[in-house]
Order: structure tokens, then C-alpha cells, then sequence
């Protein structure tokens, strides 16, 4: 559905993106992580046509989106960082403009379609200026929709959204997935694997990773270190870890329950420690309601994979990074 060759892009003399390749199949989401300035944007506006490309080649279900622009456009659906929108239209006053723009058939069909998929029904007559945050980019949602295009592009579609209208519009998204080819950018990493099928990751206009949500996390966890809700004595659980056949080290973190405390116990660098925590405790009687390991933050798992990469920062050949690279 979406072909992306040797993408490269200079402004004035600064290099935006670096020969990025990477494809998108027909009903897959695909997530575009990255850092703020990591090329991102950059990316999804040449997708769309908006910019051109300095070098490299993007086609839109079999339309290059430089040499036949309009075929490639009429594919697309584009949700940028800040919607769209005009803030003195009620809402379906200005889904009818948007239609109108595209040359959609049977609009009035077509909107009560749109605004029963992204929930804006009713709020369909009130002023777009006068909607909550969240409202506005479930309009932003609309717009893109509108057409009912095969390839949806969005950008931070939860910048700026609170905790239950991020799970709102992450729920949307993957509903939308089932039907169309969706490409969605964040810096966010628990945001894309909740709602995307493959990961691919730009650094400094690189691409420096392109996997599943789940290879990744394998690549960036850390099973070294693990956070555990045992139920026990703190004195008991010190005494288990001094036993373990594992050195390990063990650091309350807080109260849970009753008789019930969060630690964190940290092994060598080089070895998984979950199973000999969980046979410890098991011996020792002491139950584990709760485990996982420790998860970095977005700035590690990219020093992490930066570090793995080829030549410490990606570059066309960087490919799947995988432990040991």
C-alpha cells in the first residue's frame, strides 16, 4: 500500500532525513516513534505530498506521490499535530466544507457515517471553537475520513489529550485499523504498542529500527531488573534474596497492601533473573502477586538502540535491531 525508497530531505543545509526506507502493507498500522525532531513529521508531510523529498521515491497505492499527485491524494487521509479545523463552524458545517473540497457523493450520508465512527454525533451542531480538546481531534479525525480513504496518516493524533481521551482515541484508532492502512507518529512509546502492529524508528533523520511492538520490547527490556508485589515479612524477603543462587540485589519500594511490598531487585547486567526471583519466593512461601520487568524510558531504549545500530545512529542499512547487533 505504501512504498518508501531512499527518502531523504535537506533544508537549506541541515539533513531532515537520511535515505529511510521502510513499507506499509495493506490494513497494517504502522507506528513512526521517534524524539521530537527526529524526522517524523518531516516524514508524514512528504507522505502527503505537502513537501517534496530531495531524493527518494514515495508511492501511495501504486501512485508516486511526486509524478501523479492527485491519484496518490485521493488515497489519503491526514491528521496533522494540530488539526485542521476551523474554529468558527459548527461541526458538520464544516465536514460539509471538507467534503465539498473532496467531491464526496452523498454528503449528508457520508458525515452521519463519519461522525458515528469517531462519536461526534452529538456535538454535530455546536461550534467547533466551543469543544473540548478532545472533541476537536475527534473532528480532526472526521476531516481525515472524510472520502472514506484507504490510507490514514496522523500525526500525535493524542498531543496534548488527557488520560481517557488518550484511551478514547487510541480505541478509535484501532478500529479504524481494521478497515485501512494507517500510519501514526509519536514519541510516546506505551502509545504505539498499544496500537500498532510494527514500529518503525527514526533518530536524527535516520531509521535506526523498523520491527513489531513485541521484538522491540524484547530488544529493550530489562530482565535483569524486576519489580515485584510480594506478600511477606520485609525481613523474610531479605533473607530469600541472600539465598538466591542469582546475586541480587533488593530495594523496598513502597507499602501495597497489607503485609503486602513492592521491591525492586536488580541481578547482573548480562542475566535474566525472573525465574530464579520467582522459584525463591516459591521455596521461601513467600507469594508473588505481581512481577515485570523494568521497563527503560523512551531516552534509554534509544541510546540503547542507537548504540546497537550499525553506525551509532541508523542509516539505510540499520534494519531489524536485534540483541547483539
Amino acid at each position: 500500500m505504501i512504498e518508501v525508497k531512499n527518502l531523504t530531505k535537506y533544508y537549506g543545509k541541515k539533513m531532515a532525513l537520511d535515505r529511510v526506507s521502510f513499507s506499509v502493507k495493506d490494513g497494517e498500522v504502522l507506528g513512526l516513534l521517534g524524539l521530537n525532531g527526529a524526522g517524523k513529521s518531516t516524514t508524514m508531510n512528504i507522505l502527503t505530498g505537502y513537501i517534496g523529498a530531495t531524493e527518494g521515491t514515495v508511492t501511495v497505492n501504486g501512485y508516486d506521490i511526486m509524478l501523479e499527485p492527485m491519484k496518490a491524494k485521493s488515497t489519503i487521509g491526514y491528521l496533522p499535530e494540530q488539526p485542521p479545523l476551523y474554529l468558527d463552524m459548527k461541526v458538520r458545517e464544516y465536514l460539509e466544507f471538507v467534503c465539498s473540497l473532496k467531491k464526496v457523493r452523498n454528503k449528508d450520508v457520508h458525515i452521519e457515517e463519519i461522525c458515528r465512527q469517531v462519536g461526534i454525533t452529538a456535538v454535530s451542531n455546536r461550534l467547533i471553537k466551543n469543544l473540548s480538546k478532545g472533541y476537536k481531534q475527534r473532528v480532526g479525525l472526521a476531516q481525515a475520513l472524510a472520502g472514506n480513504p484507504k490510507v490514514l496518516i496522523l500525526d500525535e493524533p493524542t498531543a496534548g489529550l488527557d488520560p481517557s481521551q488518550i484511551i478514547e482515541i487510541r480505541t478509535l484508532i484501532k478500529e479504524l485499523g481494521k478497515e485501512r492502512t494507517i500510519i501514526v507518529s509519536s514519541h510516546i512509546l506505551p502509545e504505539i504498542k498499544e496500537m500498532c502492529s510494527r514500529v518503525v524508528v527514526l533518530h536524527q533523520g535516520k531509521l535506526i529500527a523498523d520491527d513489531t511492538p513485541e521484538n522491540l520490547s524484547r530488544t529493550i527490556t530489562s530482565p535483569h531488573q524486576v519489580t515485584a508485589w510480594i506478600k511477606g515479612s520485609s525481613e523474610a524477603v531479605i533473607q530469600a534474596v541472600s539465598a538466591m543462587a542469582v546475586p541480587c540485589h533488593v530495594k523496598l519500594l513502597a507499602e501495597k497492601e497489607t503485609d503486602v511490598y513492592e521491591y525492586e531487585l536488580t541481578g547482573p547486567e548480562d542475566q535474566d533473573i525472573r525465574e530464579a526471583v520467582f522459584r525463591t519466593f516459591a521455596k521461601a512461601d513467600l507469594p508473588i502477586l505481581s512481577m515485570k520487568g523494568n521497563d527503560f524510558t523512551l531516552e534509554e531504549i534509544f541510546l540503547k538502540l542507537i548504540h546497537q545500530s550499525p553506525e551509532k545512529g541508523g542509516g539505510k542499512d540499520a534494519g531489524n535491531i536485534r540483541p547483539g547487533n
